[in-house]
């Protein structure tokens, strides 16, 4: 015998009751029970206090062995959102989002977590990248900065290595010189767009140098901008720095717990979330030091994320390689600095995060695709996408073809190095990349 019984829940008390039962012979006859009690269950449900619809529980009576009917995956999906969009955990996993909501961000991490392509980050503010033109002796106007962006994203056969672009707001309006907006120029080229919010940095008072990124206040209200300006997904960076005495608990915590929030938000507007803690390369910190850091930082990160309810699978994770400082005395090869990384990551990198864009954060290329090619070599069959989500490594090299040409850019000698560069960053991400003997490797200061 089967018993299915269909239970309300009643909003004031918010607690189950029965509300009807059906039978059936053998399990085999479970759902048309199930279907039976839910059908019962509306009949008899007040509309003013019970949510529309049933939650049905199988009873198997004279059975040692209790097996729940076997749903198929979208079902199991959709009990679980309807058990948790109230009372505790409500926002567990997502439960908030809509399962096309969930689709969508779903479709996005894949064209972006693309094997063998990387992110090209263009997201340098006017003032940054004013200093970078200005030390070559290039104007800092906008339209500089819009025909140079332009290079980077229409300079021909880059986007057979490109899956992504992080760009600046004012980037995200500006147009190309067929008149198209830079989002929609983009995805003409099968390159993802998406953006970085505004965001400051603001020092912890009595934080011995610590630092937070303020810019959650009205995020909401601008991410539903940019996603109507055409972004897919957005980018938060949280540094954070080694010293005698830091990063501090309290530093670590507020930070990715306000990257947790920033993921939620970006979500919850239609964006996939990069999050990007980056301790950064100063310091004089040995290789160990920075796996036991970087495993403190993101493992406190996963944990606000969850906590936060924000849908893993919807997110990409951005980070520094785990490197010994620049000033360390103790010498490491490229191959220890990749296992660094990768047990980095497997102690703490979910797999429900199917992709890690690493920043090249004051590598120069050599050494950053010589890091990226030995541990795509090393990776065996941990499940991540490893690959590359570059600025300076890929630019520097780009404005000191600047240098004596009287203010010009030479756009066309720009492009041809950048391809070429893209090339050998798109090959460290296969570990296909043949470096020099010595690159990557970290030489100790004596």
């Amino acid at each position: 015998m089967v018993l299915a019984t269909a239970f309300a829940v009643s909003t004031p008390q918010n607690s189950l009751r029965p509300v009807a039962v059906a039978a059936a012979s053998s399990p085999c006859e479970a759902k048309s029970a199930v279907a039976a009690a839910t059908a019962g269950a509306s009949q008899s449900m007040s509309t003013s206090t019970a949510l529309a619809g049933a939650m049905a529980a199988t009873t198997f009576v004279g059975s040692r062995r209790r097996r729940a009917l076997q749903l198929s995956r979208p079902q199991r999906l959709t009990r679980l959102a309807t058990a948790r969009t109230t009372g505790p955990c409500c926002c567990h996993g997502g439960a908030h989002l809509s399962a096309e909501a969930k689709a969508e961000l779903e479709q996005v991490v894949a064209a972006i977590v693309c094997h063998g392509k990387g992110i090209t980050a263009c997201d340098e503010g006017p003032g940054t990248i004013g200093s970078r033109f200005e030390a070559v002796g290039v104007e800092n106007t906008e339209e500089n900065r819009r025909v140079y962006r332009q290079m980077l994203f229409e300079t021909e056969g880059a986007n057979e290595f490109l899956s992504a672009a992080i760009l600046d707001p004012e980037t995200m309006y500006q147009k190309n010189d067929a008149g198209l907006p830079f989002p929609e120029a983009l995805k003409a080229c099968g390159i993802v767009p998406g953006v970085k919010p505004h965001l400051k940095v603001y020092e912890l008072p009595g934080g011995g140098g610590d630092t937070v990124m303020q810019g959650l206040d009205s995020l909401a209200a601008r991410c539903r901008e940019y996603k109507a300006a055409g972004a897919q997904f957005a980018k938060w960076r949280s540094p954070l720095a080694i010293t005698a005495n830091g990063p501090s608990e309290v530093a670590i915590e507020s930070n990715m717990r306000d990257l947790a929030r920033y993921a939620l938000i970006c979500q919850d507007e239609g964006l996939v979330p990069i999050v990007e803690p980056d301790i950064v390369m100063k310091g004089d910190h040995d290789l160990e030091t920075a796996v036991a850091v970087n495993v403190k930082v993101q493992s406190s990160l996963y944990k606000a994320m969850l906590e936060h309810g924000v849908y893993m699978e919807g997110t990409i994770l951005k980070t520094n390689m785990v490197n010994a400082g620049l000033s360390c005395p103790t010498s490491y090869t490229v191959s220890e600095i990749a296992e660094a990384n990768l047990s980095t990551l497997r102690r703490v990198m979910p797999v429900a995060i199917s992709g890690v864009n690493f920043l090249s954060g004051g590598q120069n290329l050599e050494d950053a695709a010589a890091r990226l090619d030995a541990i795509n070599k090393a990776k065996g069959k941990n499940p991540w996408n490893l690959s590359f989500s570059w600025s300076a490594a890929l630019q520097m090299p780009l404005f000191e073809l600047c240098r004596d040409k009287g203010g010009k850019m030479p756009l066309t000698d720009m492009g041809a190095l950048y391809k070429q560069e893209l090339a050998i960053a798109a090959a460290a991400a296969k570990g296909e990349h043949s470096p020099a003997p010595g690159e990557g490797d970290h030489k100790g200061k004596k």
